[in-house]
């Protein structure tokens, strides 16, 4: 049986967001079962007001206050729930940190997930917008997951088809934005290492760890750790949401015209056009380094917008527009927040 939830109020999220701002939420609950959730979205208060589910945190802008209700999805579990010898099928609860489940899939000598090591997050928020890195998506191993709709309190499961998964993008941020809340996830693991080495930060990591031959999926996790803890800030020492931006597409004659422009402009080819680095575009243009008082760009990092202490949301998201108008106004080239703002 369900416990009875506890709506708490006028609560700080400082504690809830990566950027460390200090907002508050009007109402705040925490849940660990998909029961608690059914009771806390039976609450008249809760029915009759805006909802955000929070998992790290981690990839959110909190501009004001919230004066809807914060739901805190803590559900945990990690376990493998049907295997032969090819491959596993894992499950995960939604409030399990992303990492964790990676170093639990590690330990069980399982591959597919390793080149998204140390994305912060939790694993409900992974499939909102398909997280990927180092040439890995989560769709890449995603079998389907659980989720609960919540003007029914009915859980459902959803194919990969049906999740529409896109480049940081699928169906929960757009058709059934905020209509359900993700309860678990279902990935399908190799059980027979398939190393993807394909870009050359993980080999140049690779050779400078001494790994000679094969890479082990642990290898690679280490080599990938090893990547973003030189290139992006912890947000325990420096507050931030990792990637500000996307990395944009563009047709391949826009690109070409622009090759001949800027020769050093970096390029990879994906279906209907080329996806450039947006940190490049945003270096080129003067930010990178940039401080603003308590906030600015990463001097290591020009995607990453960050919190030195006592910075205000409104200003970081005003700092993000800026960058979008002067990457536009020198590139033609329109860059998105991949941060949801608040």
């Amino acid at each position: 049986m369900a416990s009875a939830p506890v709506l708490e109020h006028d609560v700080s999220l400082r504690p809830y967001n990566t950027f460390g701002l200090e907002v508050k939420a009007r109402l705040f609950a925490r849940f660990s079962s998909v029961d608690e959730l059914r009771a806390l979205l039976a609450l008249p208060e809760v029915q009759q007001s805006e909802k955000l589910v929070l998992g790290g945190g981690s990839n959110l802008l909190f501009t004001k206050d919230f004066e809807g209700v914060v739901l805190k999805n803590e559900i945990r579990g990690l376990e493998i729930i049907s295997q032969d010898d090819a491959s596993a099928l894992v499950r995960a609860g939604a409030g399990e940190s992303w990492h964790g489940l990676v170093q639990y899939a590690l330990d069980q000598e399982l591959s597919g997930i390793e080149n998204l090591s140390l994305i912060p997050g939790t694993v409900g928020a992974a499939p909102l917008q398909n997280i990927g890195a180092y040439g890995a998506e989560l769709k890449d191993t995603f079998e389907q997951l659980e989720a609960l709709e919540t003007a029914t309190g009915e859980l459902r499961t959803f194919s990969a088809a049906e999740c529409g998964f896109g480049y940081r993008e699928s169906v929960f941020k757009g058709a059934l934005k905020n209509q359900f809340i993700v309860t678990g996830v279902l990935l399908r693991l190799h059980r027979q290492a398939r190393p993807n080495v394909r870009y050359g930060d993980i080999q140049t990591t690779l050779q400078d760890m001494g790994v000679a031959g094969e890479p082990t999926p642990r290898n690679i996790s280490e080599a990938v750790s090893s990547i973003r803890r030189s290139k992006l800030p912890d947000p325990a020492q420096i507050g931030n949401a990792g990637s500000f931006f996307k990395n944009p597409e563009i047709s391949q004659a826009r690109f070409d015209e622009l090759k001949s422009q800027y020769p050093a402009l970096p390029g990879y080819p994906v279906p209907g056009g080329v996806k450039v680095p947006a940190a490049w575009l945003i270096e080129q243009c003067g930010w990178k380094g940039l401080r603003r008082g308590p906030h600015g760009v990463h001097d290591r990092q020009a995607l990453v917008l960050v919190n030195h202490g006592g910075a205000q949301g409104q200003d970081i998201r005003d700092l993000a527009y800026e960058i979008i108008a002067s990457v536009r106004e020198k590139f033609g080239v329109e860059l998105h927040p991949e941060v949801n703002i608040m």
